[in-house]
């Protein structure tokens, strides 16, 4: 899941969805912190509130994750998206397609989600707007598995850049993807990939019903 997937239910909670942005925030900051469930569970009735709504968050995060990617609907989409990303991509039989069939079915739901129901990205991003980012820093670094000390820098920043919007048009959805690309360290996608993501797009909002809906054991 990406972060409106996981955190648009909890637009009138703000620390709760701060926690369920707060793993995805560690992966850009430092991918060597970790924001691990079996710790942020011993603080979620804790006294303070704002250190128990992340640590509610943070542990709906890895629920969230858990079942989605068990899904029958995404293991077929990524696959399938794997496959076709590969072909328009000659000669790449390493990481990237799988990584990307992987990412862009998580990038489509939220935008889907955003066509959907625009007010959820209005609310998304006012609940972030709405944290006090230093307190917001103090907390994750009682969850994680060190203290990080560029989360209150980062939580402006992403509230200003409201890069969600993006996903909403397919060009600049391929700018961001290629961010993605550049950050993990791996090549940059080609302008005519653009053209393969309507279909991507249309797919994803087929199964959007199964991709929301938790496999049953």
């Amino acid at each position: 899941m990406n972060y409106l997937a996981h955190g648009w239910r909890f637009a009138d909670e703000p620390y709760v969805l701060a926690g369920t942005a707060a793993p995805d925030w560690l992966s850009v900051i430092d991918r060597k912190v970790r924001l691990r469930s079996r710790a942020a569970v011993e603080f979620t009735e804790n006294a303070d509130p704002i250190l128990s709504a992340i640590a509610r968050g943070v542990v709906q995060h890895h629920i969230d994750d858990a079942w989605f990617h068990t899904t029958p609907a995404f293991s077929e989409l990524s696959l399938a998206f794997a496959v076709e990303i590969r072909g328009v991509l000659p000669g790449d039989e390493g990481f990237r397609p799988s990584f990307l069939g992987h990412i862009l079915v998580e990038l489509l739901l939220d935008r889907t989600l955003a066509e959907d129901e625009p007010q959820r990205l209005d609310d998304y991003y006012a609940a972030l707007a709405a944290l006090d980012p230093a307190a917001t820093e103090r907390a994750i670094s009682r969850l994680a598995t060190r203290p990080v000390e560029r989360i209150a820098a980062l939580i402006p920043r992403f509230v200003d850049e409201r890069f969600l919007y993006d996903y909403l048009d397919d060009d600049k959805l391929l700018t961001r993807l290629n961010h993605i690309m550049r950050r993990v360290g791996l090549p940059q996608l080609p302008s005519g990939f653009v053209e393969l993501i309507p279909q991507l797009r249309q797919r994803v909002r087929e199964r959007t019903g199964d991709l929301l809906m938790p496999s049953k054991a």
